[in-house]
């Protein structure tokens, strides 16, 4: 069985379940879903994307959107649709929400799971990408498995 530690930041679309379940074929896959809700400290990065992007009405709501521990309900109910979507795809999948230091834990996870790969599914991040902060470049220096960065989708 093929294992593969999920990075998300938002509930898994159809779209997003549909590809990463059929990545590796017919091979049976399990995945560790890791949900980290949205922080404080990076919202001037998402405003600063958000404008990059010619999405400027979510820019400019940036500051409604909870964060920090406001955020870890909505986090949690994102983790449990998307490991059911999962699943519902024939996957075993289990997860948990990311208390502090995403990569240490995603480290964690690898090693004690013996992870195969590290797949960062994330809206893109312009700022950070351009930086290589984001996530899966961060990723890259942190694992020993192989990381994919896919671009999540919307519904």
């Amino acid at each position: 069985m093929f294992t593969s530690v999920l990075m998300i930041e938002q509930p898994l679309t159809t779209v997003d379940v549909d590809f990463v379940t059929t990545l590796h074929g017919d091979d049976p896959v399990s995945f560790f879903v890791l949900m980290q809700p949205r922080g404080d400290r990076d919202r001037l990065l998402r405003a600063i994307d958000d404008v990059a992007l010619g999405e400027l009405p979510e820019a400019l709501h940036e500051a409604d959107v909870p964060e920090g521990e406001a955020a870890r309900g909505p986090a949690a109910q994102a983790l449990e649709h998307s490991l059911a979507a999962l699943r519902a795809k024939g996957a075993k999948a289990v997860g948990q929400i990311v208390e502090d230091h995403p990569l240490d834990k995603l480290k964690a996870v690898v090693d004690e799971t013996g992870a195969d790969e590290v797949i960062v599914l994330t809206a893109p991040h312009l700022v950070e990408e351009f930086f290589h902060r984001d996530w899966a470049s961060r990723a890259r220096h942190k694992v020993e498995v192989p990381v994919l960065k896919l671009f999540a989708h919307n519904e």
